[in-house]
């Protein structure tokens, strides 16, 4: 991957399932060392088995992306232990679903605090690192939902527009330090991101996993997608070919995106007992 990236060393969050593990399995392949992190130690612990068992190198380590002293612990190991860090990937998040009246408050703060200020501290503690390195890139993982906001996923969509919007700031802020920044916005794929969902209505949950479910992109497809935009620079990641045109469409002809977007995405808008019983 050329002198930028000469000593391939990458920090992943919420590593130990999901994107953040196909991501670790991916550049472990390209011999990378790979630092594990997630909230669950053992869940941590077990995706580092899986990366050394191929002959990857590596250390998983417990990280609460809620708490800047656990980010800060974990960057003083890599600058101890790795005299640095490459490639720092903020994936952490969970999934939350309900619109903006119905989501209580504290489903709000939650969904917040780790879906846009978890990825908030991973920069805030890392950009410094590798803006002191003249060298680097950071990613961080948004959603479709950052630019395609459908109904009933309010406090999930704002989070991920913040991470676009952060992503953006961010990469200027950056570039002439030498840092790169890229910023993915999967659509619905294949991965346990479910297993946090948090919802009033049980109804969402149903409509959520049809749409994945129907997917055809898996998280090894997404982090892929993801070495390769990191490999040449490239900011925006969308894996999707139908997110694609979307994203298109909604620049060059914003009410027309608007009503394909309530067509496809109608049934998150209902009171999803009618929903539920069409699946």
């Amino acid at each position: 991957m050329g002198d930028r990236f000469s000593d391939k060393r990458i920090f992943i969050t919420g590593a130990g399932s999901g994107l953040g593990l196909a991501l670790a399995r991916k550049y472990a392949g390209h011999g990378w060392r790979v630092a594990i992190s997630d909230i669950d130690g053992d869940r941590a612990a077990a995706a580092l088995e899986q990366i050394t068992a191929t002959g990857g190198r590596g250390f998983s380590v417990t990280c609460d992306v809620r708490s800047e002293e656990s980010l800060r612990e974990i960057k003083d190991k890599l600058l101890r232990d790795w005299s640095g860090v490459d490639v720092v990937v903020n994936n952490a998040g969970v999934a939350v679903a309900g619109t903006v009246t119905d989501t209580p408050m504290t489903d709000w703060d939650w969904a917040v605090d780790i879906n846009l200020m978890g990825v908030v501290r991973g920069c805030h503690v890392y950009a410094p690192v590798l803006a002191r390195q003249g060298t680097g890139h950071i990613v961080n993982i948004a959603s479709f939902a950052g630019i395609a906001q459908a109904p009933a996923m309010a406090s999930y969509n704002v989070a991920k527009i913040g991470v676009i919007g952060l992503s953006e700031s961010l990469r200027a802020e950056m570039q002439p330090k030498g840092v790169g920044v890229s910023v993915a916005c999967p659509s619905f794929f294949q991965t346990n991101l479910m297993e946090s969902f948090r919802a009033r209505d049980p109804a969402l949950r149903i409509v959520a996993d049809k749409h994945l479910a129907r997917s055809t992109v898996t998280a090894d497809d997404v982090a892929a997608d993801i070495y390769q935009a990191v490999l040449r620079n490239r900011f925006m990641i969308i894996s999707h070919t139908d997110a694609r045109w979307l994203y298109r469409l909604k620049r060059f002809a914003p009410e027309l995106f608007f009503k394909v977007l309530m067509r496809q995405t109608g049934g998150f808008g209902k009171s999803n007992i009618e929903e539920s019983q069409k699946i």
